[in-house]
């Protein structure tokens, strides 16, 4: 079957995108490879692989302080994504793209340096059931080292933050909210700009966790209307290791630094020290180059993309993958949200998912099992796990076919014990 020419994305080059991808082309215990643990990691297109290739050898240098060639077109280079990366999130300025490592830096610089700076006892943070680890435990720390309290917006069982829980959750002691863009562990799509705008009238400032928006979305900061907007490189087609804040500049401005030395002075003296402007303030030391290069091949590339069709063909093949995984006897959707995108999350009945995952591995297909750094949804669940599968834009229906597929072996194998 051509699956491209039998649902509504059928604009959509799949073909011609796959190409880009050279790990599909893989063999994996002898099968083609089926990679859907695209929440843990997305793979790179050769934009992005070839970017990293000719930094390296090309012009690998130290950027910033050297005034050579190498260095001057290091920093052009690296200085270039981030503009290209203001303008995929339409931030109103380039200095107010911070480079970190990731989601979870970017989220604990918030924490340590804003949130540890504002809160005082008996002041709240209010967050989702639906978090991720990093938009958790930076919080908890945050609460304790000030008196705040954490506060927690309960899901419903279709794995949806309702909004009017969340309002009624809201007071004049909410000082900060943290929530995700999408759940990576289910796949529910927040409504980001009616929560921010709740928020902003109980007089609170907003963090969104975008890891897993910024993949298979446009994401508009402005459009949003939040104060800091967290992602990761290596889940957008780019490499690990890199990853982006954006904060508004009045808030960036009044908070300290998050880390010391390098590039994040003015100047030094044994009795004070200046710090730098926006954004280096908050990027101490030598970043990853090569990432934050990376990163910006990583924006060219889905910047040349259809986004809408992009979208429709993830959403088709969540909305194929619902259906042909429903049929199956004894699997248990976990998430079923209304508004939900790219993730299958699922139990078999009598069968373990760690028992699972070895067999689907076998068969080619790559999958994620255990609690996906969201323990209290599992809890919510009242289930110690799940299989993850999780769609990008160069999966298939096929794809689909072949984890319905191994999971039929899965059950056979498993049937007779």
């Amino acid at each position: 079957m051509n699956p491209t020419a039998t649902h509504p994305a059928a604009q959509f080059d799949i073909q011609r995108v796959r190409a880009d991808f050279p790990i599909l082309n893989e063999l994996v215990h002898g099968k083609p490879l089926i990679y859907l643990d695209n929440a843990a990691t997305s793979q790179k297109p050769n934009p992005v692989i070839k970017a990293l290739d000719e930094y390296y050898r090309r012009y690998n240098s130290n950027i910033h302080r050297g005034v050579h060639a190498l260095a001057e077109r290091a920093t052009e280079a690296y200085e270039s994504s981030r503009r290209k990366i203001a303008r995929y999130l339409n931030a109103p300025n380039q200095h107010e793209i911070i480079f970190t490592r990731g989601t979870t830096e970017s989220i604990n610089l918030v924490a340590s340096s804003y949130a540890t700076s504002v809160l005082k006892p008996g002041d709240e943070v209010l967050i989702t059931w639906l978090e991720h680890h990093s938009n958790i435990v930076p919080w908890q720390i945050a609460c304790e080292k000030t008196g705040a309290v954490l506060k927690v917006v309960p899901i419903n069982e279709r794995g949806e933050v309702e909004p009017d829980q969340f309002e009624a959750m809201l007071s004049e002691r909410t000082k900060i909210v943290a929530f995700a863009h999408i759940s990576n562990a289910l796949g529910t799509i927040n409504p980001v700009r009616e929560f921010t705008e709740m928020a902003h009238r109980a007089g609170a400032v907003v963090i969104i966790d975008g890891a897993q928006a910024a993949p298979h979305m446009r994401v508009d900061v402005q459009a949003i209307g939040c104060d800091f907007y967290a992602l990761s490189g290596h889940k957008m087609f780019g490499p690990t290791g890199i990853g982006v804040l954006w904060g508004r500049t009045s808030l960036l401005d009044k908070m300290p630094p998050y880390q010391g030395g390098g590039d994040m002075i003015q100047s030094v003296t044994f009795e004070k020290t200046v710090y730098n402007d926006l954004p280096y303030k908050f990027e101490a030391g030598t970043p990853h180059i090569a990432g934050g290069i990376g990163l910006g091949a990583a924006v060219d590339y889905l910047d040349a993309l259809d986004a809408e069709g992009i979208m429709a063909h993830e959403h088709d093949l969540t909305r194929y993958a619902t259906e042909q995984l429903s049929q199956i006897e004894g699997l248990r959707l976990i998430g079923t949200a209304a508004n939900k995108v790219s993730v299958l999350s699922f139990t078999l009945e009598g069968i373990h998912p760690y028992d699972m995952a070895p067999v689907l591995d076998h068969e080619g297909v790559a999958v994620r099992t255990g609690h996906h750094c969201a323990q209290p949804v599992m809890d919510r669940y009242q289930i110690p796990a799940t299989v993850r599968a999780s769609i990008a834009f160069y999966n298939t229906r096929q794809d689909i076919d072949a984890l319905v597929a191994a999971l039929a072996k899965v059950q056979r194998m498993f049937s007779g014990l």
